[in-house]
């Protein structure tokens, strides 16, 4: 994918369209998506820095009955991911960028870096509750965090 922040959305969709009849996700394909859209925002944004003579690989396996592993890798000079500050104190609560990688941990089963920050791998395993079926954004301040960024993110797509 080029490291252009207008290519996420499609190649996102794409991607969904494709894992689908894997049925490897099943009730479990927005907290994919969510979490797929902020590995690769992150990959074009601060691992590339939207340089566009670099790519973001991404590789996915699904398996029915098992689940489904993305692997998301820029080519920048990576990170560390114990240095990123907490979001649910009251200071990240109010910045404007610092979600996605907790977003990305709530979302999914499994989040590990590689490569010195610069891949990410995420897993998502067959869960008998759907994320749909999250509580109310009142029942918890990591669900109020959720929701905020989603309606964020909602409306960016509006635009």
């Amino acid at each position: 994918m080029p490291s252009e922040t207008e290519a996420v959305s499609p190649t996102i969709e794409q991607l969904m369209r494709l894992i689908e009849p894997w049925c490897c996700i099943r009730g479990d394909e927005f907290a994919v998506e969510l979490a797929l859209r902020e590995a690769l925002n992150n990959a074009v944004i601060h691992g590339n820095r939207l340089d566009p003579n670099k790519f973001v690989e991404i590789r996915c396996r699904c398996e029915r009955g098992k689940g489904i592993w993305l692997t998301v890798s820029d080519q920048g000079t990576g990170f560390d991911p114990s240095a990123v500050p907490n979001p649910l104190t009251p200071r990240g609560l109010a910045a404007e960028h610092g979600r996605g990688l907790h977003l990305m941990k709530l979302m999914m089963d499994e989040v590990s870096f590689k490569r010195g920050g610069s891949e990410v791998h995420m897993r998502k395993g067959i869960t008998r509750k759907s994320t749909t079926d999250l509580p109310k954004p009142s029942e918890g301040v990591e669900r109020q965090f959720a929701a905020s960024h989603l309606k964020a993110e909602l409306a960016n797509r509006k635009l």
